[in-house]
């Protein structure tokens, strides 16, 4: 079966690397910006977007707010980048948030941190697709008809790219990330050349739409919590600010440096482009709507259900640089292609976390073993399927599906820094260099007031958020929670089961006796190496065990048996109901029944092939029966394999190309000395 595969396997994600070349996929500071933080670059895509939709409910007087959430989610972005800059330092070997929050706080915070950062990842995978799907949608109608399957398929293709390896994704992220963010860029610029210098009007195409709000008159309360809605939707734009922390070992050294360097970056360019596109919003009177086929009027009429809605920035672009310009279908391409590159974060995120939680035995042990391209593939295939699963769901909405979001990352943000502030409560007091405990004091400072706001915007977005599918993420925590509590338990309780004891116990005492069972079938090749190897084994009590399904056969084995004079008794067992797999089962029972401190040992005879469908056609009844026997106490279960021609012929067919040498491989010389060392070699194998 492994032939079957391996020629796909190797077309799609190439050739296995040797472990050596593991800092070869390391990653400079230019490729690990768009691998690590295209997913917080590409949010500024929708969540301006987001906060316009929420402040339509109020009509588009409630837009004047716009600037005033723009500025918190500024201070607020430049806090958790601050405190994450103490955290990478800190805590280097790649466990982020988890690391930080066991260590400090305890496995049970630690635990909650891994749940909500494992949710937030499968989301992120979910919300960035589904919202690249929804912009490629409005230029290929074919698209938005079958959306679903064409986000499950995006999601099959960054899984390939990410099984290649972390360096080879990176690079085919880098240029569509950075393009994305140098349209960004030119957009604002020469919408404020436009606009403030040239004093040229910008309209965008909702510019002459009117909102039908849901409730006018908004006061008090009602306003603030509308303005904290506002406020939590605008908070997407933070979404994989903890995926660096996370990801420190996959950066080149100096690796803390570099990676607080990348996240100064990140923050600095996703701010600025937020901020821009807020304002070009408001200065080109785009209009959004949560509801737009019914609150969306124009000229006083509802644009009905075959409008479809663009997003901000496509609105914004058009304005500025004109509908069909270069510009815009080229800023609008990398749009739609950095928003499915940007569940690239989670793809570098998921797959690390996974695998120190299998380390500390929360999640099974695969998860922590390195692929044929030294990624953690199945990390990569766990969250492809996870994410697949969620946008089948919620069948590729993107509305639905942001809902769900930034619930996670907020309580990883949350009792991180917590953890932090203990962490540097605790370097304080043993620390006596004055210089050393400024440090320290100004990094707790940083963290305490990051863990201060990341607390408070938590329980805003629990409010705000939890009756339009916030409990949705946090029943996925919960699930996580329980799981890896379960699989911890497991792990422990087999490690206690297993460990080897001081004193000398029943494991280490000798069987009184070896009772050896040669499983037969027919008088063949197979069976009489298998009966040879046994005698060789000298045990106190061999013989020869055949199943009658078919008197005919059976009295013929018997017969062969006797002609052929073999020395080893032939015991028949009866199966009336044509079973083969539990008469054995019994009669082994039975020996263990009579004598508990008698060893038995079967020995089973087996073919070897060649071709992967021969598989299908031998040895299901071994299989079988040695998957029952594993679960006998004292029981011994050794195969007696007998290779087939096929099998020999694949033998010489691997030797072949193990001996075969590519052109140029081998190193040039006289002819003669080449056939004279070629004779020397053939010389000694013999």
């Amino acid at each position: 079966m492994s032939k079957l595969t391996d020629l796909p396997k190797r077309i799609l994600i190439g050739r296995a690397l040797h472990s050596n070349k593991l800092g070869e996929t390391l990653l400079p500071k230019r490729i690990a910006l768009p691998v690590f933080a295209s997913d917080p670059l590409s949010s500024v895509a929708y969540a301006p977007g987001e906060v316009l939709l929420v402040l339509s409910v109020a009509g588009v007087s409630a837009y004047h707010f716009s600037p005033w959430i723009a500025v918190a989610v500024v201070v607020l972005m430049f806090t958790v980048v601050a405190s994450y800059r103490q955290n990478v330092h800190a805590y280097p070997s790649g466990g982020g948030d988890y690391e930080v929050a066991n260590v400090n706080l305890g496995p049970k915070a630690g635990l909650t941190v891994a749940s909500a950062l494992l949710v937030d990842y499968v989301l992120t995978v979910a919300v960035s697709i589904a919202s690249g799907i929804e912009n490629l949608g409005s230029a290929i109608p074919f698209v938005v008809e079958h959306k679903t399957a064409c986000a499950i398929a995006v999601i099959v293709l960054l899984t390939l790219m990410n099984l290649r390896g972390v360096k080879e994704s990176g690079k085919l992220f880098a240029i569509p990330t950075y393009v994305f963010v140098g349209g960004v860029f030119v957009m604002i610029a020469w919408g404020a050349y436009r606009g403030l210098i040239a004093g040229d009007t910008m309209k965008a195409p909702t510019a002459d739409y009117t909102i039908n709000a849901e409730h006018t008159g908004l006061a008090g309360f009602a306003l603030v919590f509308l303005l904290l809605r506002a406020f939590s939707s605008g908070c997407a734009a933070l979404t994989g600010v903890e995926a660096i922390s996370n990801g420190v070992p996959a950066f080149r050294k100096p690796k803390s440096k570099n990676a607080a360097t990348t996240l100064a970056l990140m923050g600095g360019l996703a701010v600025t482009m937020f901020c821009g596109i807020i304002g070009l919003a408001l200065a080109t009177d785009v209009r959004m709507a949560e509801n737009p086929a019914t609150d969306l009027l124009k000229n006083g009429t509802p644009v009905g259900d075959g409008y479809t809605q663009n997003p901000v920035i496509s609105q914004v672009a058009e304005a500025v640089f004109g509908n069909g310009s270069f510009l815009f279908i080229v800023l609008a391409a990398a749009t739609a292609l950095v928003l499915f590159l940007a569940a690239n974060t989670a793809y570098n995120g998921f797959p690390l976390l996974g695998s120190i939680l299998a380390q500390d035995r929360y999640l099974p042990r695969q998860l922590h073993t390195r692929g044929d391209r030294l990624a953690f593939s199945n990390g990569i295939v766990l969250l492809a399927g996870a994410a697949a699963v969620l946008t089948y769901i919620y069948g590729a909405d993107s509305t639905k599906l942001i809902q769900l979001y930034i619930v996670g990352v907020f309580v990883s943000f949350t009792l991180s820094q917590t953890g932090m502030v203990r962490h540097w409560n605790r370097l304080l007091r043993s620390e006596t260099d004055p210089a050393q405990r400024r440090r320290m004091m100004r990094s707790r400072a940083i963290n305490t007031f990051g863990g201060f706001l990341t607390g408070l915007v938590l329980v805003v977005v629990l409010v705000t958020k939890f009756t339009h599918g916030a409990w949705v993420a946090i029943l996925g925590m919960v699930i996580f929670y329980a799981t890896m509590t379960a699989i911890r338990r497991h792990y422990d309780r087999v490690a206690e089961e297993i460990a080897a004891p001081d004193e000398p116990g029943e494991e280490t005492v000798r069987p009184s006796r070896v009772h050896s069972i040669v499983l037969v079938s027919k008088v063949h090749k197979p069976t009489l190496r298998a009966l040879a190897y046994a005698k060789l084994m000298r045990s106190d009590n061999l013989e020869a065990v055949s199943i009658s399904v078919d008197a005919a056969e059976t009295k013929a084995l018997r017969d062969e048996w006797h002609r052929r004079g073999i020395d080893v008794p032939l015991k028949i067992l009866d199966s009336p109901y044509r079973e083969i797999t539990r008469p054995v089962i019994d009669y082994v029972k039975g020996l263990r029944k009579e004598s508990p401190r008698d060893a038995v040992s079967v020995y089973i005879p087996e073919y070897v092939v060649g071709h992967w469908y021969e598989h299908l056609l031998h040895n299901q009844s071994a299989l079988r029966l040695k998957g029952r026997l594993l679960f006998t106490p004292g029981v011994m279960v050794t195969s007696v394999p007998w290779q087939l021609d096929s099998s020999e012929a694949a033998r010489k067919r691997a030797r072949k190309r193990a001996e075969w040498n590519a052109p140029g491989s081998v190193r040039r010389g006289p002819v003669g000395e080449q056939k004279k060392e070629s004779k020397q070699k053939a010389a000694t194998r013999k």
